[in-house]
This record gives C-alpha cells, structure tokens and sequence, in this order.
C-alpha cells in the first residue's frame, strides 16, 4: 500500500488507527527503512497515535457525562 492509498486518519476508527499504528512501529523496529521512509512512517504514526488518544478522550467524556447523569 502506498502513501497516497492509505486512508485519512481522521476517517479511521480506534481499533483501525491502533492496528495500523501497531504496524507502523514494527517496521520502525525493523530498521530496514530509508531514513525518507522512516520519516514518513514516523509522521504517519504520529498522526495514528493522535487519532488513537482522540478516540480515548472522546470515549472517557462519554464515561464521565454517563456517570454524572446517573448520579
């Protein structure tokens, strides 16, 4: 899959940012990247893990508001 075939991240779900996020350091981890190719795949995780810890911001709101209506 390209750069350009990738789905926005704003569009992904947390479990689809979490798994691709996942696959992203794995092969950071690897080290058989071109530094052009770490980069991008650096920023791509930077972005996954921002859309991750959005959905858990949203999720703990959501907790938060369900406990004060039934208090």
């Amino acid at each position: 899959m390209t750069e350009n075939d990738k789905p926005d991240v704003a569009a992904l779900s947390y479990e689809e940012a979490r798994d691709e996020l996942l696959r992203v350091v794995a092969e950071l981890e690897q080290g058989s990247s071109t530094l052009e190719q770490s980069l991008a795949l650096w920023e791509r995780g930077e972005a996954l893990a921002g859309r991750c810890e959005e959905w858990l911001i949203g999720a703990k709101a959501r907790l938060d508001a369900a406990r004060a209506a039934a208090e």
